[in-house]
């Protein structure tokens, strides 16, 4: 009688079905890894949600395969054992059945290498499955569909270069997967910065931007409207002075040749800063400086060096404040301006609490139309501007409030400017001083030179021949 060790390996696997479909299972699973496994091998890494299926659907897959095989192989050993026995094996049996397999086991991976796994993992790098796909990140998608970075994908600010941030990635998206899973992520969602898993700026947003470039001045407008009746329009026009590299500015200040700055903040969003420390290695001046009750607070804590996001903290995903949100909507046309009060009623109808953004789907149209069909019967009747400005002002509520993700007015401060946050005045507040007395400037003329101030009609716009551009509304 021939030895059983003399029997070929894929005798024992075609005499089970359990055996076979084991074999199927893995490889499957080294199939799919090679149709995975190049999205990996880049100058950048993928999006950390391919984690998934990397590092949990595939080895789930190749492991089970290996389970079921010895599997089979025992549930089919009586038929084994009386077929090597009799030295009956029919081979010509066990040939057809490789046969099968192989036929059906070749389809089935042409069809999820080349259609559902790199489609999967295709869309797993896009930011809609970020946003659409999961609801924990619905602010985040919201915000970002209406960012200056809107046609950016996530991984190219979220996920750092390289293979740390390769394996970075992949361990923060099992961790999301888990949280989502159990339900038990934090509520609102902290920023990166915040939950210290903030990539640094040199390795994503200085691969399209740089503090050392010379950005000049920048002339820039804001429009505010009133909360009277006729809902006046005031401008204010600014020159930013930018600046950058040995022109100084805001950026070359901060960021100039040979200058490094340090500081301390007592709060993971760094909204409270005790402490800066100014050095210039190309002048070899040091200047610290301190709030005046910070001592005890500074000792313990780290010195964070500063970047780009340290002002720039919400670049892409931007709350905005009910009242700026609605100025920027009445000056784009999207609301008529013509309608009386509809600054103050926007203001009133967006800060009302709602439990849901279902609720508030109901009541802020239903809130307006009641107020313009009592007080302005005729604005209500053969006129549309008042259902266009109530889906308007509940766009800008779903936009910026997320009721059962603990997301409202103000949740997310943007420390870039000082009118809706504390912003630059974290540092440039007047009570940062060094032993000697100096301090931290708080004169506005070093970062922007004021033309007009809440002017109805300023005179400066004239001058630069954009009057009528600044103030036309086509869409009314």
């Amino acid at each position: 009688m021939q030895s059983q060790h003399t029997r070929p390996v894929w005798l024992l696997l075609t005499q089970h079905w359990l055996s076979l479909a084991g074999a199927a299972l893995v490889v499957t699973a080294l199939v799919s890894w090679l149709f995975v496994l190049p999205l990996h091998i880049r100058g950048h890494a993928d999006n950390p949600y391919v984690g998934i299926i990397a590092f949990l659907v595939i080895p789930v897959v190749f492991f089970a395969g290996l389970a079921l095989i010895p599997v089979g192989i025992f549930l089919g050993r009586r038929s084994i054992r009386e077929r090597f026995e009799t030295e009956e094996m029919d081979r010509k049996t066990a040939l057809r059945r490789l046969g099968w397999f192989f036929g059906i086991t070749t389809l089935a991976n042409i069809l999820i290498g080349t259609q559902i796994t790199y489609r999967a993992v295709e869309h797993m790098e896009t930011p809609q499955f970020c946003g659409s796909s999961c609801h924990v990140m619905a602010p985040e998608y919201a915000a970002y569909q209406n960012s200056p970075h809107a046609k950016v994908e996530c991984v190219e600010c979220h996920v750092a270069p390289g293979a740390a941030g390769w394996v970075s990635s992949k361990a923060n998206g099992v961790r999301q997967l888990f949280e989502t899973a159990l339900n038990n992520f934090p509520r609102p969602i902290p920023s990166a910065i915040e939950s210290n898993r903030l990539v640094p700026a040199r390795e994503t947003c200085e691969n399209c931007h740089w503090p050392q470039k010379f950005d000049g001045v920048r002339l820039r407008t804001i429009s505010k409207f009133a909360d009277d009746e006729q809902n006046s329009r005031t401008e204010t026009v600014l020159m930013m002075m930018i600046g950058g590299s040995r022109f100084g500015g805001i950026h070359g200040a901060h960021f100039g040749p040979g200058v490094h700055i340090h500081f301390v903040a007592t709060d993971p969003a760094r909204q409270t800063i005790p402490w800066v420390e100014y050095r210039n290695t190309a002048t070899g001046a040091t200047r610290v400086f301190a709030a005046s009750d910070s001592n005890a607070q500074v000792e313990s804590r780290p010195k964070i060096d500063m970047q780009c996001v340290d002002c720039h903290n919400r670049p892409t995903h931007a709350f905005k404040p009910a009242d700026r949100a609605l100025d920027e909507a009445l000056a784009a046309g999207e609301i008529p301006t013509t309608l009386p009060y509809i600054k103050r009623k926007g203001i009133e109808v967006l800060r009302a609490s709602y439990s849901s953004q279902q609720e508030a789907e109901q009541k802020i149209p239903e809130s307006l139309q009641n107020f313009y069909r009592q007080s302005y019967p005729d604005r209500v009747s053969g006129s549309q501007d008042v259902p266009r400005a109530s889906q308007a002002i509940l766009a800008i509520y779903k936009r910026n409030v997320f009721p059962d993700l603990k997301v409202t007015w103000g949740t997310y401060p943007n420390n870039l400017g000082h009118t809706d946050s504390a912003g630059c005045f974290r540092c440039h507040d007047g009570s940062h001083n060094t032993k000697d007395g100096k301090t931290i400037p708080q004169d506005c003329d070093l970062c922007h030179h004021m033309l007009a101030m809440d002017e109805a009609s300023p005179e400066i716009l004239k001058t630069l021949g954009i009057a009528e551009r600044v103030n036309s509304n086509p869409q009314q």
